[in-house]
């Protein structure tokens, strides 16, 4: 008894400061689980917006109850007669399906506005040759509309129903601005905005622009083919844990048998785990070099 007394006071020390430190935060530690919560629905919702497909807050908050619960519900049955692992692998399933749309949603996002950084190339040279046999920016633009494939038609498509409902075509090309963030639509939006006010020669602009997005493009390109090699490095050394961990678990059972029937061997698997995602993180940062 005189053995477990500290253990339990500490217990108790442990558990008031916890219930201090989240009465002296609780505001913040509310606004981020209400940024984890709802804040997480809402960036969701307007992401896809930005992409052109129209989504409900309450479809996407479903599915990520949905998601989440039902892979939490399939790990702690997968780790069944285990509860002690399986609440502890579901809990963490629960959490990462919660967290992965949003990185996923970026990913999609960042792919949209990539596709149309390399169609703007074909798309500001079809809109100066147009403007060269005298077509308006505003039919150059719908030139672009009809000849061109998505991304690039829907969002310039959007431009001219923007135009026609009120919107000037300067406000309009911002609003492409806010929903293609890229360096690339920046330069293009202010130049033609700047070359509508002052006047000037917007097909050869447009050509300049064309220019300098296609060098852009190529150095890119370089970069990233320097940078695969070091990704794929990082990435194969990434799977060896699981595939010892599975190779082990077909050959001798026996010996990997503590790894999921005891705690040492749970918090292990959970340490290679966080582990893993941790250098995932630091390889992406590693490779990716902005231009």
């Amino acid at each position: 008894m005189g053995i477990s007394l500290p253990f339990w006071a500490l217990g108790v020390l442990v558990f008031v400061s916890a219930f201090l430190v989240a009465v002296q935060f609780s505001d913040r530690i509310l606004d981020w689980f209400r940024f984890q919560s709802i804040g997480t629905r809402d960036y969701i919702v307007e992401k896809l917006k930005l992409m052109m497909i129209d989504v409900t807050p309450e479809k996407v908050l479903a599915v990520q109850i949905s998601c989440s619960a039902g892979l939490g519900l399939l790990v702690f049955i997968l780790c069944l007669p285990h509860l002690g692992a399986g609440f502890a692998f579901g809990s963490m399933a629960m959490v990462a399906a919660w967290l992965a749309p949003k990185p996923v949603i970026n990913l999609m996002y960042e792919r949209r506005v990539s596709l149309f950084v390399n169609q703007m190339v074909d798309g500001l040279g079809l809109m100066s040759n147009g403007m060269r046999s005298g077509l308006s920016v505003a039919q150059a633009i719908g030139l672009v509309s009809q000849e061109m494939p998505p991304p690039i038609s829907q969002e310039f498509e959007l431009i001219l129903n923007q135009n026609k409902i009120g919107l000037s075509l300067e406000e309009a090309f911002l609003n492409l601005s806010k929903r293609i963030v890229a360096d690339e639509v920046e330069m293009f939006v202010t130049s033609v905005n700047i070359l509508k006010e002052t006047g000037g020669n917007l097909a050869e602009t447009f050509d300049t622009i064309t220019l300098l997005i296609r060098e852009r493009i190529k150095v890119e390109n370089k970069i990233k083919a320097m940078t695969a090699q070091a990704f794929m490095q990082g990435m194969i050394l990434m799977c060896v844990p699981p595939f010892m961990m599975l190779t082990l678990s077909q050959t001798d059972p026996e010996m990997m048998k503590p790894m999921f029937t005891t705690i040492p061997g749970w918090i292990a698997c959970s340490g290679v785990v966080i582990l893993e995602v941790a250098a995932y993180i630091v390889i992406k940062k590693i490779t990716k070099i902005d231009v």
